[in-house]
């Protein structure tokens, strides 16, 4: 399914998605492609459990490397360190204050590179539209089940994203 919307993504997150491709690409598949082979030179297909298990698992790893590949080719990088705004754009690391006087910091960072830990935001999750566009001293308000939640912009900096690199491993896929 294509979406209308921009793949914006950093120059980390966009280093991620290309890690994890070579990885499937160079290792994972491969790998599994041997396996597979060593299992359907065993003989009868229809109840050896390697084969069965190596040709699911080649279907998935091809359906990863070309939901990767899709956006990898659609990716609008952009790089923190060369923006000079005032306002809050992609990429944008917030401070902000809530009515209890409460701060929290915000990243605002692509769908690929969501991290509620890190409190990294999409730029298209309510809260991160909601910031778009705004500067230091606006006021921001999100509407949620609940009600409201406002909140104050204390500080707006474009500073590198840290994302997790991508960890290599011979049978498992995985990020730290």
């Amino acid at each position: 399914m294509k979406s209308n919307h921009p793949n914006y993504i950093t120059p980390q997150g966009f280093k991620l998605l290309q890690d994890e491709y070579y990885y499937l690409v160079k290792v994972l598949r491969p790998e599994t492609t041997k396996l597979v082979s060593w299992a359907a030179s065993l003989g009868d297909r229809s109840e050896n459990a390697d084969y069965q298990y190596g040709k699911k698992k080649l279907r998935e790893i091809d359906r990863r490397m070309r939901f990767l590949s899709s956006r990898i080719e659609a990716a609008k990088v952009v790089d923190p360190l060369k923006i000079e705004s005032e306002k809050v754009q992609f990429s944008a690391t917030v401070t902000v204050e809530d009515e209890e006087g409460e701060q929290e910091v915000y990243t605002i960072v692509g769908v690929d590179e969501i991290d509620s830990e890190k409190k990294y935001i999409s730029w298209l999750s309510p809260k991160g539209k909601a910031l778009l566009g705004k500067e230091v001293g606006d006021e921001v308000i999100i509407k949620v089940p609940k009600g409201e939640i406002s909140f104050t912009i204390e500080e707006i900096k474009y500073i590198e994203v840290a994302i997790k690199e991508y960890i290599y491993t011979p049978t498992v896929i995985e990020s730290k």
